[in-house]
């Protein structure tokens, strides 16, 4: 059986000022998304479509705001309304975790609309161009989530080789952050970047994403001890499936679209 290391949550200090190894995840995110970036700017099917360097650095600011905005929003109207309403001043401390993908997506959503707007892009190019940047991202994030020692799984056969002795939970515990790190990120990027490698239909990539994030969430969701959970037909649902599931079914919709002849009608290049 594993125990957790339990590492100090601050990585360093410059003066009075903690540097957190969560906030350093989220450096090393926008740094993926940067370098990615330039890397899928090189495919031809988007060199055509003239994206350039430039762009990168000006969708960055925007997708920060969206990631950091939407997701302690997310956290606090999702997953703890009730906490944040007594403690609305730990709305702001965001170095202590607590960040919500779906809200950071919805947030991304409406940065890069904004984005798009101002450089006069087609929105839905937008999404399929930045879609295949984000899982790593993502897996990052997670990493500071298990560094932080938050989103303790649910309790695991103590036979089981990796179950974990985690801070503050009785008992060995499934690892979540960690499933969520290989499987909502690095698989959901191993599936989707040669996916979009090639050319797709107007929206395919960015609905591909959604799919595939939705599908991964909602099966890793079983492993981690749930924010809130309800019973759908009878059987029990945790908060990050009930929020998975429109995103599947958005995202079925979405590559139907896609590849109809309405959706390939769309596709500029």
């Amino acid at each position: 059986m594993l125990v957790h290391p339990n590492p100090d949550p601050i990585a360093f200090s410059i003066g009075p000022v903690d540097i957190h190894w969560y906030g350093l995840m989220y450096v090393v995110a926008f740094g993926l998304f940067l370098l990615l970036g330039r890397v899928r700017i090189r495919q031809p099917h988007i060199a055509a479509q003239g994206w350039k360097a430039e762009d990168l650095d000006d969708m960055l600011f925007y997708g920060m705001l969206g990631v950091v905005i939407g997701g302690r929003l997310g956290e606090v109207l999702f997953y703890q309304p009730a906490h944040f309403l007594a403690h609305p001043l730990e709305i702001f401390q965001v170095w202590k975790g607590g960040m919500s993908f779906h809200g950071g997506f919805i947030g991304v959503l409406i940065a890069m609309a904004l984005w798009a707007r101002k450089a006069k892009r087609n929105l839905l190019d937008v999404y399929d161009f930045i879609a295949p940047m984000v899982p790593l991202g993502y897996a990052a994030g997670r990493l500071g989530n298990f560094i932080n020692h938050e989103l303790p799984g649910r309790l695991a056969d103590p036979s089981l080789p990796w179950a974990m002795i985690w801070p503050g939970v009785e008992g060995p515990r499934h690892p979540s952050p960690i499933y969520q790190l290989l499987v909502d990120g690095i698989l959901v990027f191993l599936i989707l970047w040669p996916f979009a490698r090639k050319a797709r239909p107007r929206l395919a990539v960015g609905a591909m994403f959604t799919l595939l994030y939705g599908c991964a969430r909602f099966f890793t969701e079983w492993f981690r001890v749930p924010d809130w959970e309800t019973t759908v037909a009878g059987l029990p649902i945790t908060s990050g499936q009930v929020l998975s599931l429109p995103m599947i079914v958005a995202a079925l919709i979405m590559l139907a679209w896609a590849y109809s002849r309405e959706g390939k009608q769309a596709v500029r290049v």
